[in-house]
């Protein structure tokens, strides 16, 4: 009989191949949540891909995220949500990246679905995926310079002169 694989099993893996460079490790809102430094990543992603006690094939989701109040080292970062089908796991790596080198190797050579988060991501909060095929805005237009999901980007357009800022309690 077949004995069900483990979350906690899929982590002494990763851990006896990885050491020290998964930097923390959690369970959160029932989901497994590990960080990793950006520069390792695409090793973490191939070793739970290619595993096969509990093959994580399936790239779930990839966003990134902005903490503007945290040190310039922790400011951006991508989220990337695993699920192995076969033992129906899931796990959530978190990464790092520098607020003044917001670049990260690309996954979409490992997962197709990677193509287009990350084409979101860089879209959304400026985050270079390097070796990306095509690596262009996806939803706002070409030639828009800011990045809309940023917690700096501002909510209203300043150059509007039909609104009264005493109307808006300011």
């Amino acid at each position: 009989m077949e004995t069900k694989a483990t979350i906690e099993q899929v982590m002494d893996r990763l851990v006896a191949r990885f050491g020290s460079e998964i930097r923390s490790s959690e369970m959160c809102y029932d989901m497994m949540t590990i960080e990793v430094p950006a520069h390792t990543i695409i090793a973490v992603l191939q070793e739970l891909h290619d595993d096969t006690a509990t093959p994580f094939r399936f790239l779930t989701s990839l966003c990134g995220m902005h903490y503007p109040h945290l040190a310039k080292d922790k400011q951006f970062g991508v989220v990337y949500h695993m699920h192995c089908l076969t033992s129906n796991l899931r796990l959530r790596i978190k990464i790092y990246l520098h607020a003044d080198k917001l670049e990260v190797d690309t996954a979409s050579a490992l997962f197709a679905t990677a193509n287009w988060m990350e084409r979101e991501t860089f879209d959304f909060y400026g985050i270079r995926f390097k070796g990306h095929p095509n690596l262009i805005r996806i939803l706002n237009m070409e030639d828009m310079v800011p990045f809309p999901m940023r917690k700096d980007f501002p909510l209203e357009d300043q150059r509007r002169e039909d609104k009264a800022d005493e109307m808006f309690g300011r």
